[in-house]
């Protein structure tokens, strides 16, 4: 059994993807996937490759409040990655 971490404050104005990965991997690689599965945000569902890049690129793709980059390895357990700029239907 996992110990329950506390979450880290989510930025004014993101949307929140909370990754559980069973093997490590790059951000580029699952977080697009995720996006598109998710229901809370109809503009990041259908965000095109290039837009997706832009993220990155603006630096607006955060994980632990740090810029992301698109071959950041995200470790096995939790990770959450916050998108500056738009908003969480259910938040």
């Amino acid at each position: 059994m996992r110990p329950m971490i506390e979450p880290p404050k989510r930025p004014a104005n993101s949307f929140r993807i909370i990754l559980d990965l069973p093997v490590a991997q790059r951000i580029d690689s699952i977080l697009l996937a995720e996006l598109r599965k998710q229901e809370r945000s109809p503009q990041l569902k259908g965000i095109s490759r290039a837009a997706f890049k832009e993220l990155f690129k603006k630096k607006r793709i955060q994980l632990k409040g740090q810029p992301a980059r698109p071959s950041s390895h995200l470790a096995v357990g939790i990770t959450y990655v916050d998108i500056l700029g738009f908003e969480d239907a259910e938040s």
